[in-house]
């Protein structure tokens, strides 16, 4: 079935048309039928990169109507990333219809901004929970003429705390409204809770990995990982990829060695503004940059269809968050490479994923120096061989190259020019190690596999007390708890793998514990905000080594004089 067929106006089909949309992907073609035709709800479930957002978008502008200036339509997901670019990608798809106005609502942005878009009249709202709900308390942003509510990555949401959130926008919405849920997995229990007698819909299966994705491991000890990582990009001259990180902070430092070591790469992470994640991707669009090294929460939403690789610099906890990883290459027709960099305990994670995936993992050794060499050689070649060459500009600087060249013979001519470019390689990898580990280091790293998880253990434990407290001026009567706590920690960081330790609310305020790491973009990230309609303060306790400050010890008796039942000072 063709756009034509599917009976979308003419303004939705000159746009697909010239956004190169030449057929309709899978799930386009099960679900923009069933929305424009019937008002029945729908579960849709599909991997990364299979068109989700045009399968909704198409009919929600479709369905629009122009003449009326009220919110007919809310998409709600997890991240400002996503709601940028599902915004982007709905103001590509409506560039024929003038009349139709889509406002994206953030956290992290001025919201008086925003506030000012929707006063002059939209008829489409993509948001984040979080902030959607602010403005409706506010009562700027109406929901009583909602047709049609989307749900973005549902399962996403609620695992990032914004369960009250949601159902408050939910309830603000007509009963008689259709309501979409689009995502790679959706559990049953969350399906059930928005929607009622939904059609279902699913392209592959649950949590399996794309079929034009080649997966690949290497196996090395955890000191060398970076080592890997730069010979694999030796590996691909023309490599054009995500590299993913667990924490920001390794995410700064990868990026950092890359780009001291000459590589085209830079990174995508929570700390950066929004103009600066802008400035960032935009080189990478345009291919300024060969390889994004990024968390797994920036790099959600991003619309690059045409990378070739996807490198696992550390294996994710969550299956499903390699099954995203990899859905990122071997998009729109193309193949691609997901290739995961192990340490040796690791290869019954790659024996999991292989199981509930229904992928196989093809184990490569680590190129050697000469490997690499031999294939940048011949790139180097490649490039020579099908270069575009200028006559008219050449000419007439021939006959002074020819003069100062001719002393050589053709051999000499071409060692020296390909030495122009090839010596840094030589240079670098002529006594280059074997990265690869051996069959006795495995042997010997499963016996010591107990002790080293003894060591882990005792560093886990010691972590735990590497947490700097923090005090928000909102508690208990705000409706303040743990799950929307770190639901608003999520969304004003734009990082989930923060880590949040002991979490003490009260009545008036609460004290929250943030990793040392991430402590310096905590109140940045809070300036501005709001909660429970008022103005959202974040303060770091001070500091009073194992003495008690005076802040934390008024924390402490108001504790104490709420549970004898004397009230609140």
């Amino acid at each position: 079935m063709t756009f034509q067929e599917m009976g979308l106006r003419p303004e939705l089909l000159q746009a697909t048309e010239e956004l190169g949309f030449t057929e309709p992907t899978p799930i386009q073609q099960q679900a923009i039928p069933v929305l424009i035709s019937e008002n029945r709800d729908l579960v849709a479930l599909a991997q990364t990169g299979t068109g989700k957002t045009a399968a909704f978008g198409l009919p929600l502008l479709h369905l629009v109507s122009e003449d009326a200036s009220q919110v007919q339509a809310l998409v709600l997901c997890p991240t400002r990333e996503l709601c940028l670019q599902i915004t982007r990608d709905l103001d590509d798809l409506a560039k024929h219809l003038p009349e139709v106005r889509v406002a994206a609502v953030y956290g992290g942005a001025s919201m008086d901004q925003q506030i000012r878009q929707l006063k002059r009249g939209v008829q489409i709202v993509v948001g984040t929970p979080g902030r959607v709900h602010d403005l409706t308390r506010r009562r700027v942003l109406k929901l009583d003429a909602v047709e049609r509510l989307v749900l973005d990555e549902a399962d996403e949401m609620l695992s990032m705390g914004f369960k009250e959130e949601l159902e408050a926008i939910v309830d603000q919405t007509p009963e008689e409204r259709q309501t979409l849920l689009f995502s790679a997995t959706m559990p049953k229990s969350i399906a059930g809770r928005f929607t009622n007698n939904p059609a279902e819909i699913s392209v592959g299966s649950r949590n399996a990995g794309a079929s034009t994705v080649k997966h690949v491991y290497y196996m090395v000890n955890a000191r060398d990982r970076y080592a890997a990582l730069k010979r694999i990009a030796d590996l691909y001259p023309e490599i054009y990829g995500i590299v993913f990180c667990r924490t920001r902070q390794e995410t700064k430092d990868v990026a950092a060695k890359l780009g001291a070591d000459g590589y085209n790469a830079d990174a995508l992470h929570g700390d950066l503004s929004q103009a600066q994640r802008d400035y960032v991707m935009g080189r990478f669009r345009k291919k300024q940059l060969n390889m994004l090294v990024a968390t797994d929460v920036a790099a959600r939403g991003l619309d690059v269809n045409d990378l070739s690789h996807v490198i696992n610099y550390n294996l994710p906890d969550d299956i499903e968050v390699y099954t995203h990883r990899s859905g990122r290459t071997g998009r729109a027709g193309r193949t691609g490479t997901s290739i995961a960099i192990v340490h040796r305990r690791e290869t019954g994670r790659i024996k999991q994923i292989e199981r509930v995936a229904k992928i196989s993992f093809e184990r490569k050794p680590v190129p050697t120096g000469r490997e690499i060499c031999e294939k940048q050689l011949f790139h180097l070649v490649d490039r020579i061989e099908h270069i575009e060459v200028n006559d008219e500009q050449i000419d007439s600087y021939l006959p002074v190259i020819y003069k100062k060249l001719d002393w050589m013979s053709r051999e000499d001519l071409i060692k020296r020019f390909v030495s122009v470019e090839f010596n840094r390689f030589l240079s670098y990898y002529e006594n280059a190690p074997d990265l690869n580990v051996k069959a006795d280091e495995r042997k010997s790293g499963r016996d010591r596999e107990r002790g080293s998880r003894q060591t882990e253990r005792v560093r886990e434990r010691r972590s735990r007390t590497d947490f700097t407290k923090f005090y928000i001026n909102v508690g208990s009567k705000h409706k303040m708890n743990p799950a929307r706590l770190m639901g608003l920690i999520n969304e004003h960081t734009n990082d989930s793998s923060i880590r949040i330790g002991k979490i003490d609310i009260e009545k008036n305020f609460t004290m929250f514990e943030i990793d040392r790491q991430h402590e310096a973009v905590i109140e940045p990230a809070f300036d501005g905000a709001t909660f429970a309609g008022q103005l959202a303060l974040v303060q770091k306790a001070s500091s009073g080594g194992p003495r008690k400050t005076k802040q934390e010890g008024n924390f402490e008796k108001r504790k104490k004089k709420h549970r004898k039942g004397k009230g609140w000072a």
